[in-house]
C-alpha cells in the first residue's frame, strides 16, 4: 500500500520548545504505517501559503496547518485549486475554526484525528476574491485585529482587555449591506460575514452557521449603550448572540459591505488594508479537510 504524505507547517515564532513538542507528538502518535511526513517553517509573511501550494505541486496527500486561524487562512490559499487536503494541529490564540469543527486542541489528539483520516469537504468565504475560512469583519473586530497584532502579550485576556477598551472608544458606522440584491443601511458596531461559527475562545458571532450550507452568515450588531457590552458578550458566549435586541442575522450567497472611509478589515482574525467596498461570496466545498 503506498502511504500517503503529510507535510506540517510550523511557524518559527511559535518557540523550539512548541516545534519539538510537535515534532515528538508527530513521532509518537501518527500512523507510520500509512503516512509519511516531514514539518516545515514559515520564514516571513504569508510564506505558509508559499509553502502549501510547493507541497500541493509535489502530491502531498495534506497540508498540516499547526496554528491559529490565520496560519490556516495562509495555507488554505496555497491549497486552492489542488486536490490536497487540508488538517489542522490548533496552536494559535483563538482556534475558532478548531474549535467550531471539533478538533482538539491538544496535539497528541489532534495528530490521532489525522490517523483517522475522516474528511469533510467544506465551503470557503471570499472577501474581494481571497479566501477566508472561519469569518471576516470590517468594523470593531478588524480594529481588535489590529491591535492584537501589535500587542507583545497573546492569550484570552490580553484580547479581553483589547475589546473592554476600544469598545469604549469606537464609533459605529452608517453602513451600506446588500444580500443577493436586497440593499440595507445599519449604523453598526460589528459587521462580521461568517462561514465558521466562531472567533476563538468560544465566542460564537453565528452559532448557528455551517461550513457545508453554501451560504454565508451576515451578523450586525447595532450601535448598543455601551454599558450592555458585558451583556453582548455573554451571549456571545453562550450561542444566544441573536436575542440580543441589538443583533441582526442574515443569510446569502453573495454579500457587498461599503463606508466611504473603509480601510481596514480582517480575515480569520489577521487584519490587512482593504477597499472602501468590499464583496463577499462562497465557494461551496472549496476545500476538503480532515475533521473528528
Amino acid at each position: 500500500m503506498t502511504k500517503k504524505h503529510l507535510v506540517f507547517i510550523i511557524n518559527p515564532k511559535s518557540g523550539v520548545d512548541r516545534q519539538k513538542e510537535i515534532k515528538q507528538g508527530v513521532e509518537r502518535n501518527l500512523d507510520a504505517t500509512r503516512f509519511t511526513w516531514d514539518i516545515q517553517h514559515t520564514q516571513y509573511a504569508k510564506h505558509g501559503t508559499e509553502l502549501a501550494r510547493e507541497a500541493a505541486e509535489k502530491g502531498a496527500y495534506a497540508v498540516v496547518a499547526v496554528g491559529g486561524d490565520g496560519s490556516v487562512n495562509d495555507i488554505v490559499q496555497g491549497l486552492q485549486g489542488t486536490r490536497t487536503i487540508l488538517a489542522i494541529i490548533p496552536k494559535g490564540s483563538g482556534n475558532g475554526m478548531a474549535r467550531t469543527l471539533g478538533i482538539p486542541l491538544e496535539s497528541d489528539a489532534a495528530i490521532q484525528v489525522i490517523n483517522r483520516d475522516k474528511t469533510l469537504a467544506m465551503d470557503i468565504g471570499l472577501a474581494n476574491g481571497k479566501p477566508f475560512i472561519s469569518n471576516a469583519g470590517v468594523a470593531f473586530d478588524a480594529l481588535i485585529s489590529k491591535k492584537f497584532a501589535k500587542s507583545t502579550r497573546r492569550g484570552l485576556l490580553m484580547y479581553s482587555w483589547l475589546i473592554t477598551k476600544y469598545m469604549w472608544l469606537y464609533k459605529s458606522w452608517d453602513w451600506s449591506i446588500t444580500i443577493d440584491g436586497k440593499e440595507l443601511k445599519e449604523k453598526a458596531f460589528v459587521v462580521n460575514v461568517a462561514n465558521g461559527q466562531q472567533f476563538g475562545y468560544n465566542f460564537r458571532i453565528a452559532p448557528d452557521a455551517s461550513f457545508t450550507d453554501g451560504l454565508l452568515d451576515v451578523v450586525v450588531i447595532r450601535r448598543f449603550p455601551k454599558i450592555l457590552g458585558a451583556s453582548i458578550a455573554v451571549r456571545g458566549l453562550t450561542g444566544t448572540i441573536y436575542s440580543s435586541p441589538f443583533v441582526q442575522h442574515y443569510r446569502g450567497r453573495e454579500i457587498t459591505v461599503s463606508h466611504p472611509s473603509l480601510n481596514l478589515m480582517q480575515s480569520d482574525g489577521d487584519a490587512h488594508a482593504c477597499e472602501p467596498s468590499v464583496c463577499f461570496s462562497v465557494r461551496p466545498g472549496g476545500q476538503t479537510i480532515i475533521v473528528p
